[in-house]
C-alpha cells in the first residue's frame, strides 16, 4: 500500500536553506550519506553482541548508474521499520541517532560498549537534495516488511511497501543534471579519501572487469583505508605506518618528522590526537597567506575539516596532526564548529601536551632540540608575547647565543641564570640584526669587564617579545643599550669625568644637537671612547631599522652619545678645546665619533661619502 504524507516541518524553506546555505561545497552529501551508514552499521553490530548469530560482514557499498543517471549507497546496518522512516525521515531534523542513544541510556547499558555515532541532528540526510532531483531509500529492519520512502523535497513524501529481502539500507539518488560528475568513479573516490578514509568500515564500489577470455566480472574496490592510526596504541604502529601518516597529513613534503605524539583524553572533553614536530619548516612557515594552519578535526573518525585553527594557538602552527573528538558539538552542519567551550579545553589540553613533549626534548636529547629550534624558534617566540597562560613554560624552551657561548652554540634561560655570579642581578640583553653585529657593540664592554654575560638576541621578533617578556626566575630583564647605567662603584669615577672634561660634552652636543638628545658621561665603556644608547622606553634602533623594512613610517629618535672618560680621544678633544683649537676641525671630530658609535652599533650613516671622506683627510693629516 502506497501513501503520500507531509513533511512535519516546513521543508521547502528548510531545504532551500540547506542547500543553499549550510554546505559550502555538494561533495558534502556523499561524506553525511556515508557517515550515516556507518552509524547504521555501529547499531547493528552493537546488536550483534547480544545476538551473535545477526553478525554479518558490515560494509558500505556506493554504486553509481550511468545509464540510468542514479547513485546508491547501501549498508547491511540495523535498517528501519515504517515507523522508524516516519519518525527519523520524515521528520526534519529528527534524529535516530539521537533518540538510539538516549534509549540505551535508559536502558543502563554500558556506556563503554555503547558504539560512536556521528549523526547526532537528523539533517545529513537531507544533503542528498543538493545533487538528486529526488531520492528514494528502500529499508528494512529484522522480520519487518521493506519500505520504500520517495521525495523530491518539495514538501511531501510517498510512503510504500518493497521488496528488499536484506536487512539494512539502501540510498538512490536521481542525480540533477549538473551533478552528473558524482556518476564518475574518480570522484566518488576523491571524496571517499577525503572526508571517509578512516571510517570504521569498508566503503565498497563495485567495478566491471573484463578478463583474458573477455568475460566481464564485477569485482568491488574498498575505498578508504579504515587506518584510523590515532585510535591505536604506539606500540602496534610500524615506522612505515607513522611515515606514511605523516606525509598523509602535512603540507612539509616528505616523510621524516621528528617526533610522533599520542593523546587520550577522557572525562569532560574525550578526544583522541596524534601529533606531529616536523624536522624542518616549510618555506612558507612565515607566509600566513599561503599557509594552512591548524589540525586536522575528526568526529568520530568522520573528516570535518583540515584547518581547525582552534586547536592550537598560532605560535604552534607547525605542529601538524589529527584530533577525534567523541563529544565536540557541531551546528546543524558538521562544516561550522560552535564557539563552544569544549574546543578551548581541547586546545588548552593539547597545547600542554605539545609543550611537555618539547621540555622533555630539550632536557633528554639537546641536539636535536636545538635543531628543531634553529627551525621553529622564532615561531615559538610568539607564543612568550601573545601566551600568557603558558609564558613561564615557554620561557624555559627558548635558546640564545650570548656573549660567554661560543658561536653557534645557544643556552636556555635556566643555564644563563644559573652561570649568573653571585654580584649579578638582572638578566641583561642585547638585540640587533646578527651575533658578529652585537658581539663588537660598545655597550657590551662593561659587562666583559665584570665577567657578566648577556644574551644576544638577533631573531626579528626577540624585540617585539621582549616588550612583555619582564622576568624570569625572580630576575629582571635589562637592554644594555637601554636606560642608565647603574653601578655605584664607578659613580664617582663619571662624576669626576662629567667635571673634568665638561666643555667636551656641551660642544659636541652643540655639534651633534639635531641628532642627540644628550651628551653624558658613563662608566658602561672601556675601550671604545663612546656609544649611543636609548632613552627609557623608546625605539631601539634595532627596532626602527625593523619597521623601516617593513614599510612603516618611523621617526628618527634622537638618542644619548655616552662618552668614556678614560679614552685617549677625549683627553685629546679636551685639550685642542682647552688651546681654542680649530673649531671646523674640532666639529669633523665629533661628528666622526658619532658616525663610528652608529657603526658599531649596526645603524646606517646617513652620508657615507662623507664619513669615508673625513677619515682619509684625518689618515692624510697623521701620515704628513
Amino acid at each position: 500500500m502506497s501513501e503520500t504524507r507531509e513533511f512535519k516541518t516546513e521543508v521547502q524553506q528548510l531545504l532551500q536553506l540547506m542547500i543553499h546555505s549550510l554546505y559550502s561545497n555538494r561533495d558534502i552529501f556523499l561524506r553525511e550519506l556515508v557517515a550515516n551508514a556507518a552509524d547504521a552499521l555501529d547499531k547493528a553490530r552493537f546488536e550483534s553482541l547480544t545476538d551473535p548469530a545477526s553478525a554479518r560482514e558490515w560494509k558500505i557499498v556506493i554504486t553509481p548508474d550511468k545509464e540510468n543517471k542514479t547513485l546508491t549507497i547501501s549498508d547491511n546496518g540495523i535498517g528501519m521499520t515504517r515507523e522508524d522512516v516516519v519518525e527519523n525521515i520524515g521528520t526534519i531534523a529528527q534524529s535516530g541517532t539521537k533518540a538510539f542513544l538516549k534509549m540505551l541510556e535508559e536502558k543502563g547499558e554500558n556506556n563503554s560498549d555503547i558504539p560512536e555515532l556521528i549523526g547526532q541532528f537528523g539533517v545529513g540526510f537531507y544533503s542528498a537534495f543538493m545533487v538528486a532531483s529526488s531520492v528514494d531509500l528502500i529499508t528494512k529492519r529484522g522480520d519487518n516488511p521493506a519500505v520504500c520512502w520517495s521525495s523530491t523535497g518539495e514538501g511531501s513524501y510517498e510512503l510504500s511497501e518493497a521488496d528488499r529481502t536484506e536487512i539494512g539500507t539502501q540510498i538512490v539518488l536521481h542525480l540533477k543534471e549538473d551533478a552528473e560528475i558524482y556518476l564518475e568513479n574518480w570522484k566518488i573516490s576523491e571524496i571517499v579519501h577525503r572526508y571517509s578514509d578512516f571510517i570504521a568500515y569498508p566503503v565498497v564500489m563495485p567495478e566491471k572487469k573484463i578478463d583474458d577470455d573477455k568475460n566481464e566480472t564485477v569485482e568491488e574496490r574498498t575505498l578508504n583505508s579504515q587506518k584510523a592510526i590515532w585510535l591505536r596504541k604506539p606500540s602496534e604502529i610500524t615506522d612505515d605506518e607513522y611515515k606514511s601518516f605523516y606525509a598523509h597529513l602535512s603540507n612539509f613534503g616528505g616523510t621524516e618528522y621528528l617526533k610522533a605524539i599520542h593523546m587520550t583524553a577522557e572525562g569532560a572533553s574525550e578526544f583522541k590526537a596524534l601529533l606531529f614536530l616536523p624536522k624542518q619548516a616549510p618555506f612558507n612557515l612565515l607566509m600566513p597567506d599561503i599557509q594552512k594552519k591548524g589540525l586536522q578535526l575528526y568526529i568520530k573518525r568522520m573528516f570535518i575539516t583540515d584547518e581547525c585553527k582552534e586547536l592550537l594557538p598560532d605560535y604552534l602552527r607547525f605542529v601538524c596532526g589529527v584530533v577525534d573528538s567523541s563529544d565536540l558539538p557541531l551546528n546543524v552542519s558538521r562544516e561550522i564548529l560552535q564557539q563552544n567551550p569544549l574546543l578551548g579545553k581541547i586546545q588548552t589540553a593539547v597545547t600542554g601536551k605539545v609543550l611537555s613533549e618539547l621540555k622533555k626534548l630539550l632536557e633528554n636529547d639537546r641536539e636535536n632540540y636545538e635543531k628543531f629550534f634553529v627551525e621553529f624558534g622564532r615561531i615559538i617566540k610568539e607564543g612568550l608575547h601573545t601566551d600568557r597562560a603558558n609564558a613561564e613554560k615557554l620561557k624555559d624552551l627558548v635558546l640564545y647565543e650570548s656573549m660567554n657561548s661560543p658561536e653557534g652554540k645557544r643556552i636556555t634561560l635556566k643555564e644563563y641564570v644559573d652561570a649568573m655570579p653571585e654580584s649579578q642581578k638582572d638578566i641583561f640583553y642585547i638585540t640587533g640584526d646578527k651575533r658578529e653585529a652585537v658581539a663588537s657593540s660598545p655597550a657590551l664592554e662593561y659587562f666583559r669587564s665584570k665577567g657578566w654575560d648577556v644574551l644576544f638576541m638577533t631573531d626579528p621578533i626577540d624585540e617585539w617579545v621582549m616588550q612583555s617578556m619582564y622576568q624570569y626566575a625572580q630576575k629582571y630583564f635589562k637592554s644594555v643599550v637601554k636606560g642608565d647605567f647603574e653601578d655605584k662603584e664607578l659613580e664617582d669615577k663619571v662624576k669626576s669625568a662629567q667635571e673634568k672634561y665638561a666643555p667636551v660634552a656641551e660642544f659636541m652636543k652643540k655639534v651633534l644637537d639635531d641628532k642627540v638628545s644628550e651628551v653624558r658621561f658613563s662608566g658602561r665603556l672601556t675601550d671604545s671612547p663612546c656609544c649611543l644608547i636609548v632613552d627609557g622606553q623608546a625605539l631601539s634602533p634595532h627596532m626602527e631599522r625593523l619597521f623601516r623594512a617593513m614599510n612603516q613610517d618611523v621617526p628618527v629618535s634622537k638618542r644619548i652619545l655616552e662618552l668614556n672618560g678614560d679614552h685617549p680621544v677625549i683627553s685629546a678633544l679636551s685639550e685642542k678645546l682647552a688651546a681654542n683649537a680649530d673649531e671646523a676641525e674640532l666639529t669633523r671630530y665629533a661628528k666622526l665619533l658619532y658616525d663610528q658609535a652608529l657603526l658599531l652599533e649596526g645603524s646606517p650613516l646617513t652620508d657615507p661619502a662623507a664619513f669615508a671622506k673625513e677619515v682619509v683627510t684625518l689618515l692624510g693629516s697623521v701620515l704628513k
